[in-house]
């Protein structure tokens, strides 16, 4: 596999902006690597609360934990099985399966989570231990404070491995490092505790009456005015997992449901923006938006819209009041979801619905549509005749912006494009210094480690077992969690960089689409070849 590199002229510097919306971009990344990865967690928390509860279809006093003699009444999973009774005496309690859950599980999977994208696998086990000892020290779900604890423990577990590092005398490794970790695990979990749980928990409680202030005063549907630009922006998980979810999942725990898991999720302005290009739109733009419209409603991959934002952008006026009216419908109704929608599907959204919450939901979502739809198609109808004149704008151009916004590329997007008309997506060679090795196991390398990395793995892999090289593993990671025991690591451009600090020893290659491009055939090639050498030989 070869490829040849032009010398091109240093980049301009990036303006402040620029640098700050990367920033915002890396430090959403991160939390979304400890929000992601756990969301199976949550969904399955969702529907057990959402089928065994007090109010649930399915109403299960052992598994929705709420058969105790004094809170009949309460959805709650209790905390202990043995409660003592206002007269002395005990009786038995329920545990079930939501607190338990809520409480303990999903927590420390989000400081393990946390704990691994820092240092591995000691990272994880240290952060789990901190972080029952912040859990069992609190009065609140402590998902905010699992995000913090989780990381800043393995980051001073990792600190003091340095200290010392090189320095062990030969068979005591093991002994230090078991005695390190578990030493300093069980101080941090001492210190968060008495330190750190009760800090957490005001601030929850502040955050949460802000919440309520907010609700209390009508303010709800402004968070649309910070939510759908930061959307379009790709700043949106800073806000969604770093805020929305753990307040979401706090709300739910008192109420049973939270329209804040809807504020980000609703599929309606969105599909309100497609439509009206599918109906007001012009030339290829309005070609495009039907099927962009059923990957974003069912697919629940929100981007692809973003380009016809950006292409004009004062719609992201029509999307604002679109999200401001969905809000509002669920202030109205009291609806709200039982955990995150994940990805933003339509049917994320009713899987996660509690069973008196289907009118309004799905009326937020409608409503959301319209208004969006009219305000759009209002807009739309205003430059008809400009948009003609200029040939529409450039679909293309506003696709790559939404890249560059990203700062990754996109197999949905890259679907959209080819849609357009574009060709294959051109590739570089990186790394042209790491070796000739023969390839045996290839990593597709992105910021969550699934969607679009896996799409191109998949892609990939059942290129080569066309190619009768099913031998060769073909898998997506995240970049945080590369390691160096790889052949070839195949990333989007902007995070070539960051992958080779992870495996410096493998080949990595730069791709702009990892839906199409010319390097899959290049390995497909090079494997072919040298399964026809080694037949020869």
């Amino acid at each position: 596999m070869s490829a040849t590199t032009a010398a091109a002229a240093p980049a301009p510097a990036p303006s402040r902006a620029k640098q700050a919306q990367v920033r915002v971009q890396r430090f959403g990344a991160f939390l979304s690597a400890m929000i992601m990865p756990n969301l199976p967690a949550f969904l399955a928390w969702g529907l057990i609360t959402s089928l065994f509860i007090a109010v649930g279809w399915l109403p299960n006093e052992i598994l929705g934990g709420f058969g105790n003699a004094d809170d009949a009444g309460s959805w709650q999973g209790a905390a202990t099985q043995l409660a003592l009774a206002e007269d002395g005496t005990t009786f038995q309690q329920y545990v079930g399966l939501v607190g338990p859950m809520v409480t303990y599980l999903l927590p420390i999977l989000i400081a393990n989570a946390g704990g691994r994208l820092v240092y591995k696998e000691r990272g994880g086990v240290v952060a789990s231990i901190v972080a029952v000892g912040m859990i069992t020290g609190s009065t609140v779900p402590m998902f905010l404070g699992a995000m913090i604890v989780g990381p800043a423990a393995a980051w001073v577990l990792k600190k003091i491995d340095g200290l010392w590092a090189g320095r062990i005398r030969p068979g005591f490794e093991m002994l230090v490092d078991m005695f390190t970790a578990g030493i300093a695990g069980a101080a941090m979990a001492v210190g968060a505790f008495f330190g750190f749980a009760p800090i957490i928990t005001q601030v929850s409680e502040w955050l949460g009456s802000l919440v309520g202030w907010m609700a209390d005063n009508s303010l709800m549907p402004l968070m649309s005015v910070v939510v759908e630009p930061a959307k379009v922006l790709f700043l949106n998980n800073a806000i969604g997992n770093g805020v929305l979810v753990p307040l979401g999942a706090s709300e739910v725990v008192e109420t049973g449901k939270s329209l804040l898991f809807l504020v980000e999720a609703n599929p309606g302005p969105g599909l309100g923006i497609l439509l009206a290009y599918s109906v007001f739109g012009i030339g290829a733009a309005r070609s495009s938006a039907p099927g962009a419209a059923i990957v974003q409603f069912v697919g629940g991959i929100h981007e692809v819209y973003f380009p016809f934002v950006l292409m004009k952008p004062t719609l992201i006026i029509a999307a604002i009041l679109g999200g401001a009216t969905g809000i509002a419908t669920n202030v109205v109704f009291g609806s709200g979801l039982r955990g995150p929608a994940a990805p933003g599907s339509i049917i994320a959204v009713y899987a996660a619905t509690p069973r008196d919450s289907f009118v309004g939901v799905t009326l937020s979502v409608v409503l959301s549509c319209v208004v969006t739809f009219l305000v759009a198609a209002v807009i739309l109808r205003a430059s008809r005749k400009r948009d003609l004149a200029s040939g529409g704008g450039d679909l293309e151009a506003a696709i790559a912006q939404t890249e560059a916004n990203k700062g990754k590329s996109s197999s949905a997007l890259g679907a959209l494009s080819q849609t357009v008309g574009t060709g294959a997506a051109s590739a570089t060679v990186a790394d042209e210094t790491a070796g000739t090795r023969p390839v045996r196991s290839i990593v597709f390398a992105c910021d969550a480690g699934m969607g679009s990395s896996a799409m191109g793995a998949s892609i990939l892999r059942d290129k080569l077992k066309k190619a009768g090289r099913s031998d060769i593993s073909v898998v997506n990671r995240a970049v945080a969690n590369l390691e160096d025991d790889v052949d070839l690591v195949i990333t989007q451009r902007e995070l070539t960089d960051r992958a080779r600090r992870h495996a410096p020893s493998a080949r990595h290659v730069s791709v702009d689409n990892f839906l199409s491009s010319p390097v899959y055939d290049d390995v497909v090639r090079a494997a072919q070849q040298e399964t026809a050498e080694r037949t020869q030989s």
